[in-house]
């Protein structure tokens, strides 16, 4: 029988601001848990030996600088910042600094290794210094609940998946009640600096508290890192977010395995929603590792304007081609939020919302009159479970959760009708059984691969980096990822540069932009130029489990290969 690892004989280690115990209690590992706990990981040259700081231009905004200027008056304008060897360090050794980190919003892997950096570079540099762990997001900041990080808390965790360190949460620090709760947890635990690990909102979040703390003349500084799963968190300076690489290799692997399903009983069509909202990145990048035969990416159904029907006869085309070469099986690929990309949807939903806000749903369903003539059409022609679905209680920022909403089983029956009718006609002679998949949760706390591990160990290090020499308003931004780790570059970009503003609410109001799938970028061009093969014939890929020795190990993602120029396998 396998050796087991018992974290210190079942205790947990470290505990919290009140005194209560926390951690991974009595947590029994895995020999493969374990040997990632003990892994010695590479770190880029430039943060192994003396370095300094180097500042490049101003920088701008991504859109509407002269309204971002006014909403950052403290912060707009500054300079990237970049870690370059130095004959001597250039920062003072003999400082001690008190440093809190926040999680911020849902898991994504990789995320104790950014705390594990921030806390290394601590006890390598600026010896004596303490770091505090803010628990469950941004609320712990507000409430001033934390947990002092040792050596030992921190320990069991190092390559671990998901965010129990310390816990994450989705609550923002906006009014000025907030605000003020946030100042006085700086000022009571005498904060030098705050390191927010985050996604979009969560990082826009950073940049307002950096923009009060300064305005209010504190000496807290606040530092960015980029996390989500879904990778529409980046730019040319901020090449990818961490999380994507081991979230699409976990369902890159359990679409491989629906394939070899597929294939060995030759009779079913599983249709396979992926994690993303608002960006069909995840969606994308599986398709590149495992080669389904349909893969629908949300940007283009909206950029063509097309229609449920023109996606379901798309489906079936492809289908009724494969039945003529005696395939009556196959794979398809479906971001889940596949509605919202949709304008005959999007508008739908937009006259739900608005009759939900200001009307009572009764059961005699007299609000359906409040529907457009085309909204109502539409409602009537989906599948009941997916109108009562639309229907349900909206998110704290009134949006369709369109995870609750089940594409997969909709474009499923609304494929079957369609065959039904041309099997009619005469022109589909095949057998359709369509199997549903959800593929989400499962990819948030995998244990992160080398890639990831590496990435976030060096994000989390570059911050406590930044912090040390004084910036503020910068998110922690790794580059040259394509190269050896050794080769990685080490730096920060301005997070006024990555905003643009919203009206709402008859107000400007600060957004980092997501990043969508560019239909002229390098990875959706090398998807469509194979789709048409990879519909009418088996190029499956089965990618396997994720390695953490040997072949592939070291692989990454195709799409960050891909927009960085290199060479994709």
């Amino acid at each position: 029988m396998a050796p087991s690892f018992v974290i210190n004989g079942g205790i947990s280690a470290g505990g919290t601001a009140n005194g209560a115990s926390t951690g991974r209690v009595a947590s029994v590992y895995s020999e493969v848990q374990t040997s990632r706990i003990d892994h010695t990981l590479p770190v880029p040259s430039v943060l192994k030996n003396s370095f300094k700081i180097v500042d490049g231009p101003a920088s701008s905004a991504a859109g509407n600088p002269e309204e971002i200027a006014k909403l950052f008056p403290h912060l707009f304008g500054q300079p990237p910042a970049m870690l370059v060897p130095n004959e001597s360090d250039s920062l003072p050794s003999d400082q001690k600094l008190k440093i809190g980190v926040v999680l911020s919003g849902g898991q994504a892997p990789g995320g104790h290794n950014v705390i594990s950096g921030i806390f290394d570079y601590l006890q390598d540099r600026v010896k004596g210094s303490t770091l505090y762990g803010f628990r469950g997001g941004p609320a712990g900041i507000m409430k001033c609940k934390y947990v002092e990080l040792t050596a030992d808390y921190i320990y069991p965790y190092r390559n671990q998946g998901g965010f129990d360190m310390i816990c994450s949460g989705r609550d923002k620090i906006e009014t000025p009640e907030q605000f003020k709760q946030a100042e006085e947890t700086a000022k009571k635990l005498d904060l030098d600096g705050l390191v927010v690990i985050g996604g979009d909102d969560s990082n826009t979040n950073a940049c307002l508290l950096a923009e009060n703390f300064r305005s209010k003349n504190l000496k807290t500084r606040v530092i960015g890192c980029p996390k989500t799963i879904d990778g529409d968190l980046k730019c040319k300076e901020v090449p990818t977010s961490f999380g994507f690489d081991t979230a699409c290799k976990i369902y890159a692997e359990m679409i491989g395995n629906v394939m070899t399903d597929a294939r060995s009983t030759g009779k079913y069509y599983h249709f396979v929603r992926l994690m993303g909202r608002a960006a069909s990145h995840i969606t994308l990048e599986c398709a590149l590792q495992t080669h389904p035969n349909i893969t629908i990416i949300g940007e283009e159904v909206y950029a063509k304007k097309q229609t449920l029907k023109n996606v379901t006869d798309y489906m079936v085309d492809v289908i009724c081609k494969r039945a003529e070469f005696g395939y009556n099986y196959g794979v398809v690929l479906i971001p889940e939020g596949l509605i919202d990309f949709i304008p005959e949807v999007q508008q739908l939903i937009a006259e739900l919302n608005e009759i939900l806000a200001h009307y009572v749903v009764d059961e005699g369903a007299l609000w359906k009159k409040k529907l457009t003539s085309q909204s109502l059409q539409l409602f009537e022609f989906l599948p009941q479970t997916i109108q009562e679905q639309l229907m349900l209680e909206r998110d704290p920022h009134g949006n369709v959760q369109v995870a609750k909403i089940e594409t997969e089983k909709m474009l499923i029956q609304m494929v079957e009708t369609e065959l039904e009718k041309r099997k009619k006609e005469g022109t589909y002679k095949g057998e359709f059984k369509g199997q549903s998949h959800f593929f989400g949760y499962e990819g948030r706390c995998g244990l992160p691969t080398n890639f990831d591990a590496n990435y976030c160990y060096a994000l989390g290090y570059g911050a406590g980096v930044l912090l040390h020499s004084g910036k503020t308003g910068l998110i922690s931004s790794v580059g040259n990822l394509a190269a050896p780790v050794a080769d990685w570059t080490v730096g920060g970009t301005a997070l006024t540069s990555l905003m643009d503003v919203e009206r709402r609410h008859g107000k400007f109001k600060p957004v980092i932009k997501k990043a969508m799938v560019e239909l002229e970028g390098a990875p959706f061009k090398k998807f469509a130029s194979v789709r048409e093969e990879w519909g009418l014939k088996n190029r499956y890929i089965s990618p396997g489990p994720i390695q953490f020795s040997g072949a592939g190990s070291n692989a990454v993602n195709h799409t960050l290969l891909l927009e960085l120029g290199a060479q994709a396998a």
